[in-house]
């Protein structure tokens, strides 16, 4: 984690003169939201600065927050105790967005112990980051969200059962200033408050559908930008709600829409150097790089699970959307779920389209590091970049269609259970599983309006 924008010093001094008066604590869960307390801020001095308490269950629960039986680690006969929550220090920052409050990030250990959650979505990222920094390497990464805001409170939309929505905008809109415009009031506070509290942003634009938007910050550690990317997501909907309107991350609201995606962009770093350039290759390209990216493509069917969570996430796949339905890698190509980007300059990456913006941004980033490893460690040789368009492409690797397949390849996955352990992988094996049985057993209103008059 790079050093906090806001320090403990600096905390303690606003607390004194009365401009902080609560601290946040929270940690992120399985599906990426934050979860924790808020705490009176001399209260958080004096002792939870060093550990705060919560209910393993925590890890345990769907995104409803039922208690899902037949996990391992946290169950009704283990009683549901407690784990620890300990601040990281580096995660300190203002929240602007909220008065007289500060945020802290806080990893997961057992209270036993004290050894970390293995589960635990920040403790799976820096497990990753460990193995890297044995080869002398580090990550960066930029996730990029993709999100629709409505002219609707998210009262307003629950009471209409997510029906009949307004979006902000009510036609196609990439890129489109004037339409941009009509939304600026929530998007200028929302990149105001982020940079204020300490993530420095880049820009926002409109995306293709209709209310449709992207925020953006800058390239960072993986650690750091993870931490980013589920802080912003919590402080867009705040915000959001602040000025009486709704957002979604959902990956595919409407049918008849543009899903919204997370891409997320990466690089290894050497001595704090970019690791993927090698000037002498013509498209600047690095043996590492080369065999990073054969190790994404040969096991991104592996770790789609991780890129794509919920049933909802596979509806976004569909061909002549921008969102891939292909793994395979390309130069400069929105039609490949691997894009090279910055060929032959200092900026050169490698883009993942997978991803929606639905995605837990810690168990992404891990699960791409796995794979990406892999292909470093058995020195795969980089197949051929595809070019031309992805969707009408024959005989290329697939990106899976549905989560049961998704579920399956992780669980049948050898290199998942090495990289992340099988405690890990039966934890989340277990987490897709339930998913997917919540979701078959439920009546849809699609199969409502299809068939209640006609089957």
């Amino acid at each position: 984690m790079a050093q906090a924008a806001y320090t403990l010093d600096q905390l303690k001094a606003d607390v004194k003169a009365g401009t902080i008066d609560t601290v946040l604590v929270a940690f992120p869960d399985m599906q990426g939201r934050l979860i924790g307390k808020r705490f009176q801020a001399e209260f958080f001095l004096d002792g939870a600065i060093d550990e705060t308490h919560g209910c393993d269950y925590l890890l345990a629960n769907d995104i409803d927050m039922e208690p899902v039986p037949g996990y391992e680690a946290a169950n009704w006969a283990k009683g549901y105790g407690d784990f620890v929550m300990r601040p990281d220090l580096g995660t300190l920052m203002k929240a602007a967005w909220l008065d007289g409050t500060a945020i802290i990030l806080a990893d997961l250990v057992d209270h036993h112990h004290h050894e970390p959650i293995p589960h635990s979505p920040r403790a799976i990222l820096k497990a990753q980051l460990k193995r890297l920094e044995k080869l002398g390497l580090t990550a960066n990464f930029a996730s990029e969200l993709e999100f629709y805001l409505f002219d609707e409170s998210f009262r307003s939309a629950w009471d209409k059962g997510y029906r009949n929505l307004t979006t902000a905008g009510y036609y196609i809109q990439d890129y489109h200033i004037f339409q941009t415009t009509k939304e600026e009031g929530v998007l200028r506070d929302m990149r105001r408050q982020l940079q204020a509290s300490g993530i420095p942003v880049e820009n926002s634009k409109g995306e293709w559908g209709p209310g449709q938007e992207e925020l953006n910050v800058r390239y960072a550690d993986a650690l750091t930008m993870a931490d980013r990317h589920v802080v912003m997501k919590n402080a867009m909907k705040e915000i959001a709600h602040n000025h009486g309107k709704a957002i979604t991350f959902m990956a595919k609201w409407d049918f008849g829409l543009a899903g919204s995606s997370s891409h997320i962009h990466m690089s290894l770093a050497k001595a704090g150097k970019n690791a993927f350039i090698d000037s002498k290759d013509k498209l600047g390209m690095s043996d590492l790089m080369k065999h990073f990216m054969q190790g994404l493509l040969t096991y991104a069917g592996d770790i789609t699970y991780f890129l794509a969570p919920f049933i909802n996430s596979y509806k976004r796949f569909q061909a002549g959307t921008f969102a891939p339905t292909k793994a395979i890698w390309s130069s400069d190509n929105r039609t490949a779920g691997f894009r090279l980007c910055g060929e032959n300059t200092k900026g050169v990456r490698v883009e993942c389209r997978i991803g929606g913006a639905d995605l837990n941004p810690y168990l992404a980033y891990a699960a791409l590091i796995a794979a990406g490893l892999k292909g470093v460690e058995d020195k795969l040789p980089l197949e051929p970049a595809f070019t031309g368009d992805a969707y009408v492409g024959e005989k290329l690797r697939e990106v899976h269609k549905t989560l049961r397949d998704a579920i399956a390849a992780m669980q049948n996955s050898s290199m998942l259970r090495e990289a992340f352990g099988e405690p890990v992988i039966g934890h989340y094996v277990h987490t897709g599983n339930w998913e997917q049985f919540e979701y078959d057993r439920r009546v849809t209103d699609w199969e409502l309006k299809r068939g209640f008059e006609r089957s």
